[in-house]
């Protein structure tokens, strides 16, 4: 796989020409899991803005997945029976699991940012194992994905699921623990040795002490006991007080707001434009700059930002498009939102299992720095698993229905489906659709027109009878379109977005 150089150079000054097909397509593979074929198509002359605001308001206005009947259940509420109670936690999760799949399917933008936070904000499931605090957790995800940064840090850290897995459970008062603390300025806000100290560490530690009430019927929310938190007075980030938790977030963004602006702003570049933000080749550093300056005037309201990255020129360079390597579940419901065929919850469970055995398992990234994203997610083990899964997806859709890989097809190429006789014509238009910038050279496009050809060279070239063919008409262009798909599934290009 090559590796990008990020060269673009473009501002944060707005995109205004029409959406064109490929810009349609960046713009929901990268705010969404990509998006139909309809929906592509009614994007395309649109203004950018005015698209992206829908996009972003429909994500402010979504509401989180409603509480399940579970949500705050502790062990006393489960069956006596340690099997009975293990089989019920384990259809509760399945449940779940597939609820927030479904959603990310689904939900654009908002359910795109709440599994980006899931991967910055970290905890694993594994760890902590307790339906409630990983409903909760999700809750708090979904609720501040695109809201208030500053609100999010203060919530995030005092959900069970985080106080379990960075230990502030265990962060008494007299013999504080420092492992959030630490992640909270090195990997959270700041980066790692950022604008604080080793000192700095020890004194929020113990600002953060007393969140150690864990009941006694375990999965019980923990809560704050005043008699088990420091009241020394702390020095941080050089104010001195009798600091509790509270007083630790107010500190931390009064005190380094463009340290945490600029670290977060980083991060949303590189998830959402490309990976490299520190060529000197483009100018990522004074689009982050950018972005950064308006996070801070807008009191860590990243709506605003977000607003502000994707109607820019920057985000539509074509520089920008193709350069990110798909992750396991950009991959599987990429393609299942780009195919728009009929599937059932049983489809996204196998999308969400073939992705755990591509290494990213929903609710469990790999540890507290996530998952490091882009050639990580590419090595001779996971490249063989994706085309044999994908290609494995699609049988099961031929094999259900062909028919509908010929409506895939027509509803790509329109007209010249309809019309015309000439294979290559018509699966140049698929070709384009499926990767994000096309294939790299006409020789690679002739490879894929052979495939596309395969099952009809034999009548096509024969007695001048080319005229008989045509997507709409021709008995076997399903397995036509089909075998295309297949060959491009295991093409380089294919792997980006």
């Amino acid at each position: 796989m090559e590796y990008f150089i990020n060269c673009n150079t473009s501002t944060l000054a707005p995109y205004n020409a029409p959406l064109d097909q490929t810009r349609a397509s960046h713009l929901y593979r990268r705010l969404g899991f990509s998006a139909s074929v309809d929906t592509i198509n009614q994007a395309v002359g649109q203004n950018a803005g005015t698209l992206v605001d829908a996009l972003v308001d429909e994500a402010l206005n979504m509401a989180p997945l409603p509480a399940p009947t579970w949500a705050d259940w502790t062990n006393a509420d489960y069956p006596a029976d340690e099997d009975a109670a293990r089989q019920l936690r384990n259809q509760q999760f399945a449940q779940f699991r597939l609820d927030y799949a479904n959603g990310m399917l689904n939900n654009n933008l908002r359910d795109r940012l709440s599994f980006f936070w899931s991967n910055h904000l970290v905890t694993e499931y594994d760890v902590y194992d307790c339906n409630s605090f990983l409903y909760y957790y999700i809750n708090c995800l979904q609720r501040n994905a695109i809201g208030n940064f500053r609100t999010f840090v203060s919530e995030i850290g005092l959900t069970s699921a985080m106080l379990y897995y960075l230990d502030g459970v265990y962060n008494n008062g007299n013999n504080p623990n420092e492992n959030y603390a630490r992640e909270l300025y090195e990997l959270f806000t700041l980066g790692e040795g950022n604008g604080y100290t080793e000192q700095d560490i020890i004194e929020t530690a113990k600002a953060l002490s007393g969140y150690v009430e864990r009941g006694e019927e375990g999965c019980t929310q923990v809560t704050f006991n005043p008699e088990r938190h420091n009241t020394d007075a702390k020095t941080i980030l050089g104010q001195t007080g009798n600091w509790g938790y509270d007083d630790v977030i107010n500190i931390l963004f009064q005190e380094r707001p463009n340290e945490i602006a600029e670290f977060i702003c980083r991060k949303l570049y590189e998830f959402f434009v490309h990976p490299d933000s520190k060529d000197d080749a483009g100018n990522a550093q004074i689009i982050i700059s950018g972005m950064a300056t308006t996070f801070v005037s807008n009191n860590f309201e990243l709506a605003p930002v977000l607003r502000q990255l994707f109607k820019s020129e920057h985000f539509f360079d074509d520089e920008a498009i193709g350069v990110i390597i798909k992750s396991p579940f950009d991959f599987y419901f990429n393609t299942l939102k780009e195919i728009g065929f009929t599937y059932t919850d049983t489809t996204v469970d196998e999308m969400v299992n073939y992705s755990r055995l591509l290494s990213q398992e929903l609710f469990d990234p790999v540890d507290v720095a996530g998952w490091q994203r882009d050639r990580t997610w590419i090595n001779t083990n996971f490249i063989i698993g994706r085309w044999l899964t994908i290609e494995s997806m699609l049988e099961a859709f031929y094999q259900a229905d062909n028919e509908q890989f010929r409506t895939l097809g027509l509803a790509i190429t329109g007209n010249i489906g309809l019309t015309s006789s000439n294979p290559d014509e018509v699966s140049r238009p698929i070709i384009d659709f499926f990767l994000p910038k096309g294939l790299l050279d006409q020789g690679e496009y002739d490879k894929a027109y052979t495939i596309f050809r395969s099952d009809v060279d034999d009548v096509y070239y024969e007695g001048g009878n080319q005229e008989s063919w045509t997507l709409a008409t021709w008995q076997q262009a399903p397995f036509q379109v089909y075998l295309l798909l297949q060959y491009l599934a295991r093409q380089p290009e294919f792997q980006l977005k």
